[in-house]
């Protein structure tokens, strides 16, 4: 028996709703009016990057070399091209400083390295050439210098000016991220609203789960732009909330509004009765929406638990959302049911059961599985193996400029550089060298330095290195101690600026300029010889080096997230566990659940490696082979899928947790629980998969990337699994499915027995 108090808490939020209705409303109506405002300003308060953290040995060396050396945090590449001039003639010169005299005054530039002076930045062919900004901005505040560096460019006939590099990335990916969420919306919304249509059969009821995903959409919106205006949050959120907001919103609205038509079809449909179905709709269905939203936010917190502020921002965002789409599903929806009463079918196009068969489809399909539930279950299982057996061959990097589309401005502008100096250039490996004995400059300091610097050389993955013992090759060990230690510094002008751009007391900065690029294997494998205490690349005694920059950072941060990723995991499937063991009272149930979470999830991650890595369905999707996933999209996709798959399984576990309560039958409850959610689930999880769905139109790769997998992980998830593996697995358990020791029953509060899902 279902204990009153515990329930009556639940229903009196129903009844409360009903009878004030429209207060609740217009409440609503007030915060949406305030939330608008905020919510529109969002994307201005959100920033790019995020994918680094500080205590990493490659953030720990750039910032050493900044607060010691005054190396910049951020620089900006001008790339000139021209078919017609060559670098060095006065009519490529003479247009180069037309098209941008205006930068050295722009707006947080500090500093500039003219192509004309270094000549290794103009190519071979000298048909393109880049001048270097430097900027006085953090790396991921960096773009905030990008309107005033493209106003100070003047288009100039003949030649093309653009920018490349860091800053101009990631102002892109700001831009491009909002150009497809304003897409995503544009195609989503009216798809949901026509599978709304389809799933209730009328324009009232179909209006409803829009309007409560709207409004959690937009209070969530407001919320992060006040949580951001405190705490640096990522631009990704920002497609993320959009996605999340309107798939719970939707999903628990069609749980809410189907139970509540069930209830007012078993009063007779009387108009006397409406406040009675929104009572027991929010008895029943609203508990179950307030522990889906619970296993959500709780894999959603998994991400909070990361460093890097790209998976903190988004754990945070998911949380907001989560937390607006479980408050409207249980007042605002509660109150527009109880306005909408026996009108709730007004404009019908069709007509819906309100009530589900005892042996119907569904049910049908429980009973043909439990009939041969090893001839299910083994191949299905083997299906979803092979689906995610690319994800064995996985390779991990960090994002570059190949995510964004090629029309992009930045991607052109580094795509025509790569193309004429290749990518080593771009993402040189900084060393930061300390001398433990004394000042760099010292005799026995440099000796150990130019021994080091012409090691470092003489690897063949190593194109060039630039430091204090490489200003010109002509010179000497001898001649450099000579000019470091001449009273009032070098006499030769290069020498002394490279001194002072370099070096400063007993720390030095190496740049090593390789073949490859950051997210290239030898590149990455370079840095682990670097960082190696013996071998070839091992600095000598007397220096202590930290490696960062170009491929440094992409090995610490694929390292970092793997580090970090068992124990947000760990939090996951314990404490999800935790809350389904208390809500179903059972030891197996809920061990079930995660392992057919993870089978949904893991063939997605198969997918992600099938398509984006290795380049399969590029023609369709308008995309090219990255070669990689991006390290940060497995986590995201675990952690928000985790919190989706259980939404379901906690729709259809507690309706057949009610029928096994009331006979003790397990085929009946499973073949009962399926047919009373099987259609909610399905609905629900189609409303998901046309939103996330829609993001496979999107410029940015990782947003269509992520969309994908979310759409692919709940299609399965919600067909293979919960029709086809959950009544195999339960039949094969039987009655072990509902076993609970009997000092742990007596022990544990009875929060869910005999309720229903759906």
């Amino acid at each position: 028996m279902s204990t009153p108090n515990r329930r009556g808490g639940f229903e009196r939020l129903g009844r409360l709703a009903a009878r004030r209705r429209w207060w609740i409303v217009a409440i609503w109506a007030v915060l949406l009016v305030a939330a608008v405002p905020l919510a529109l300003r969002t994307s201005d308060a959100l920033r790019s990057g995020g994918f680094i953290r500080q205590d990493l040995e490659s953030a720990r060396a750039k910032q050493l070399l900044h607060d010691e050396i005054g190396v910049p945090e951020a620089a900006v590449a001008v790339v000139f091209h021209s078919d017609t001039l060559r670098a060095g003639e006065p009519a490529f010169e003479l247009a180069a400083q037309q098209a941008t005299a205006g930068i050295a005054d722009a707006e947080y530039v500090i500093g500039t390295v003219s192509h004309i002076v270094a000549t290794r930045q103009v190519s071979a062919d000298r048909r393109t050439a880049y001048d270097i900004v430097y900027l006085n901005l953090p790396a991921d505040d960096s773009p905030l210098a990008l309107p005033g560096l493209r106003a100070a460019i003047r288009p100039v006939e003949g030649l093309e000016v653009g920018l490349a590099g860091g800053p101009a990335f990631y102002g892109d990916v700001q831009a491009v991220s909002e150009s497809d969420l304003r897409r995503s919306e544009a195609i989503s919304l009216p798809l949901a609203g026509l599978a709304l249509l389809l799933v209730f059969g009328s324009v009232v009821a179909a209006s409803l789960p829009l309007a409560v995903g709207g409004a959690a959409v937009v209070l969530a919106l407001a919320g992060i732009f006040l949580v951001a205006s405190a705490t640096p949050m990522s631009i990704f959120v920002l497609n993320l909330a959009t996605l999340l907001g309107l798939g719970l919103g939707v999903d628990y609205s069609l749980l809410m509004t189907s139970r509540f038509r069930e209830e007012l079809a078993a009063r007779g449909w009387s108009a006397d009765h409406v406040e009675d179905a929104v009572g027991a709709a929010v008895a029943t269905a609203g508990r179950a929406v307030f522990f889906s939203g619970l296993t959500v936010l709780l894999g959603l917190l998994g991400l909070v638990l990361f460093e890097f502020m790209i998976l903190r921002s988004v754990g945070i965002a998911g949380a907001i959302v989560v937390a607006f789409a479980v408050g409207a599903a249980l007042t605002l929806l509660p109150a527009l049911l109880a306005i909408a009463g026996t009108r709730l079918d007004r404009f019908r196009i069709r007509r819906v059961r309100a009530t589900e068969l005892e042996d119907g489809p569904w049910a049908r399909l429980a009973n043909r599985v439990m009939d041969h539930p090893v001839r299910v279950l083994v191949p299905t299982l083997a299906i979803l193996l092979v689906l995610g057996a690319p994800f064995l061959h996985v390779r991990f990097n960090a994002p570059d400029s190949t995510i964004l589309p090629a029309y992009v401005p930045s991607r052109q502008a580094f795509d025509r550089l790569t193309a004429a100096f290749g990518p080593g250039p771009f993402a040189p490996i900084v060393l930061a060298v300390r001398t433990t004995d004394g000042p760099a400059t010292g005799a026995g300091n440099l000796e150990r330095l130019h021994e080091y610097s012409r090691r470092l050389a003489a690897d063949p993955r190593i194109a060039s290195v630039l430091s204090l013992v490489d200003v010109d090759p002509r010179i000497t060990l001898a001649q450099y101690q000579l000019l470091y230690n001449a009273p009032g510094g070098p006499p030769d002008r290069a020498i002394a600026e490279t001194l002072r751009a370099t070096t400063a007391g007993d720390l030095t900065a190496f740049t090593i300029t390789t073949w490859y690029g950051p997210n290239e294997e030898p590149g990455r494998a370079l840095v682990d010889a670097l960082r190696a205490d013996t071998g070839p690349l091992a600095p000598p005694p007397g220096l202590e080096v930290l490696v960062g920059g170009g491929a440094a950072d992409v090995e610490d941060v694929v390292s970092g997230i793997a580090a970090d990723f068992p124990r947000s995991a760990l939090f996951i499937l314990v404490s999800t566990y935790l809350v389904l063991f208390l809500l179903l009272r059972s030891v197996l149930l809920p061990l079930k659940a995660l392992l057919m979470n993870t089978l949904s999830i893991a063939a997605s991650f198969g997918a992600l490696v099938w398509i984006f890595q290795d380049g399969n369905l590029s023609a369709i999707l308008g995309t090219r082979p990255l070669g990689f996933v991006e390290t940060t999209q497995p986590v995201i996709l675990f952690c928000v899928l985790f919190g989706l798959s259980m939404d379901y399984e906690v729709f259809l576990l507690t309706r057949m947790r009610e029928t096994w309560d009331r006979t003790g039958d397990n085929r009946a409850a499973v073949a009962h629980g399926l047919e009373r959610s099987g259609r909610i689930v399905t609905s629900a999880a189609l409303i998901v998969v046309v939103v996330a769905g829609s993001f496979a139109f999107a410029d940015i790769v990782l947003i269509k990337a992520l969309g994908l997998g979310i759409a692919i992980a709940v299609a399965l998830d919600a067909t293979v699994v919960r029709a086809l593996l959950v009544p195999a697995t339960m039949r094969l358990l039987g009655h072990w499915n509902w076993w609970l020791p009997r000092r742990l029953e007596r022990l544990l509060p009875d929060i869910a027995e005999h309720e229903a899902a759906s």
